[in-house]
């Protein structure tokens, strides 16, 4: 605009002079010479008023120019505000999302907390009900033990508890029992025996002398029993009593019988008067009320026995059954030893092993209790 003005100032536009075309009758000729003054002063006065138009339009010019400048920066300023307030607005709500998943992660874990205390104490609860139910079988357990040595100690061949045996009952009592099964569980003879609390028989007064080495054999079996024949101890028993005491004229169903009384499978139960012989064997095999089946003999057989469940009866002696009798109360006793239930003194249940075995070696020479 300044370039302007000067350009202007420099070439400053013609002013011609304005001049009547008739004069006037009233008007009168001045001097040339006052002509030209008042000329001059007129194209001053002019010239002034053009550069004072011409610096109020540059002004006004200037003022436009500077409202669009400050215009266009107020819309900068503007669009920068706009753009902090969607930042602003963003981070606000990041922040809110954060806030929000801070509160979620808090009471997820405060849930978590709360059921890991919950399961805690249901567990907790679990398992004091477990060990008040372990405590109860132990003491049933510890009960059953004391009945079970109170059996054991006074059940013996001679004079046997018929509870621990109820084959021996009479038919008159107890009828005929099918399936006495030694194989079956005594928990029923145990509480019998734990009610009536029967005293111990008074041991007979003799001398007796430990043998060395048959305890060293015991202890030694004792110190990890087992049912394996090939151990010293019981390969001794089965030389000396439970192989000659099981040994009957039919060789083929005393290895029967055998195998039947290791396995625990052998059943004893009392003859019935009507009873005849059942099964798939033959009659003769069978033997028969007046007959029996291991000896061949005959004689009066108030028992039979049957093997595993095959379903096949054997009819057997007084005699026989004393010497399966026998060697039955051994292997009850040793297992009763091998599952921890009786819990005495070792010498003291050498004794009784050594007092089962007596009994094994006079069944096998023919001693048997009268009531058999």
């Amino acid at each position: 605009s300044q370039v302007s003005l000067e350009e202007e100032s420099q070439n400053p536009p013609a002013v011609g002079h304005w001049k009547p075309l008739m004069p006037s009758k009233g008007d009168k000729e001045e001097p040339e010479g006052g002509c030209q003054d008042a000329g001059g002063v007129h194209e001053a006065q002019s010239t002034e008023q053009l550069n004072v138009s011409r610096l109020r339009s540059s002004s006004v010019e200037i003022r436009e120019k500077g409202s669009e400048f400050l215009r266009d920066e107020l819309h900068k300023a503007q669009k920068e505000l706009k753009l902090k307030d969607k930042e602003c607005e963003r981070l606000s709500k990041v922040r809110e999302q954060l806030e929000q998943e801070l509160e979620e992660l808090t009471a997820s874990l405060f849930e978590e907390a709360h059921k890991m205390v919950r399961e805690a104490n249901t567990k907790q609860a679990a398992a004091e009900k477990q060990l008040r139910e372990a405590r109860g079988k132990i003491d049933m357990l510890q009960a059953e033990v004391t009945a079970l040595k109170t059996l054991v100690i006074t059940s013996t061949p001679s004079s046997p508890n018929r509870e621990l045996h109820p084959q021996l009952q009479s038919p008159s009592k107890g009828g005929f029992r099918k399936g006495h099964g030694r194989n079956k569980s005594t928990s029923s003879a145990m509480v019998s025996a734990a009610s009536q609390n029967v005293p111990p028989e008074p041991v007979s007064r003799e001398c007796r002398e430990v043998d060395s080495i048959l305890f060293a054999e015991f202890q030694a079996w004792k110190e990890s029993p087992t049912l394996d024949k090939s151990c010293s101890f019981l390969d001794r028993i089965y030389r000396e009593d439970v192989g000659p005491c099981l040994d009957f004229t039919k060789q083929e169903l005393s290895e029967l019988v055998q195998v039947a009384v290791e396995q625990n499978t052998l059943t004893i139960e009392p003859v019935a008067s009507q009873a005849v012989p059942v099964g798939k064997v033959a009659a003769e095999e069978c033997g028969g009320p007046k007959k029996c089946a291991l000896s061949g003999l005959p004689r009066t057989c108030k028992h039979r026995i049957m093997l595993g469940d095959s379903g096949n009866y054997y009819y057997i002696s007084p005699s026989c059954r004393a010497r399966i009798t026998a060697v039955c109360n051994f292997f009850t006793y040793i297992r009763y030893i091998q599952q921890g239930l009786v819990r005495q003194d070792v010498e003291l249940m050498y004794w009784e092993v050594m007092r089962l075995r007596r009994e094994m070696s006079l069944a096998k020479l023919g001693f048997y209790p009268s009531e058999m």
